[in-house]
């Protein structure tokens, strides 16, 4: 992650193409380091502009995740997130949207509707109804993470007042 962070995405590939290669070999497809590799390296090929191996890394991951952790676990949804941002990426805001708006209900379901998660899934599904056009949309949404943030958070609080800037 560091060299990534850097912006020497070619080594980091590399890195995480090996670590990937023995976690595989060592400890089998199915086992969730060998799922957290292919995420990793997912965020690289992302990074580098990759998106088709990127979507089929992180989708093999998440295909992982859901069988070893279940669809409720937050490693799951997170890697949901993650493919919905490539997907988006990809040009298919209805395929990144109906991802974001699975990951917004288990996440009101299993984290409560005022968990910091539940809330940055609200936000990535607020920027990809304003990539859609759809302001109605991404205006209610807003007004509910404002009501959510100023209730939890108070009124002076940075992410309270961000969200009254984004509004």
């Amino acid at each position: 992650e560091t060299l990534r962070a850097q912006g020497d995405l070619a080594g980091a590939r590399k890195l995480q193409e090996e670590t990937l290669a023995i976690r595989r070999r060592l400890l089998g497809s199915e086992h969730l380091h060998t799922a957290t590799s292919m995420s990793n390296l997912a965020s690289t090929l992302q990074d580098q502009g990759d998106l088709v191996k990127a979507r089929k890394m992180l989708e093999e991951a998440l295909a992982i995740q859901r069988r070893v952790l279940g669809p409720e676990h937050h490693h799951t949804l997170a890697s949901m997130s993650s493919l919905a941002n490539i997907v988006a990426d990809q040009g298919d805001l209805a395929g990144a949207r109906k991802l974001q708006e699975g990951v917004i209900a288990i996440c009101r379901r299993v984290q409560g509707p005022e968990h910091p998660d539940t809330l940055a899934s609200i936000g990535n599904l607020t920027n990809t109804s304003l990539a859609q056009g759809d302001l109605a949309g991404a205006r209610t949404l807003y007004e509910e993470m404002l009501a959510i943030k100023r209730r939890v958070l108070g009124p002076e609080h940075p992410d309270t007042l961000t969200s009254i800037n984004n509004l």
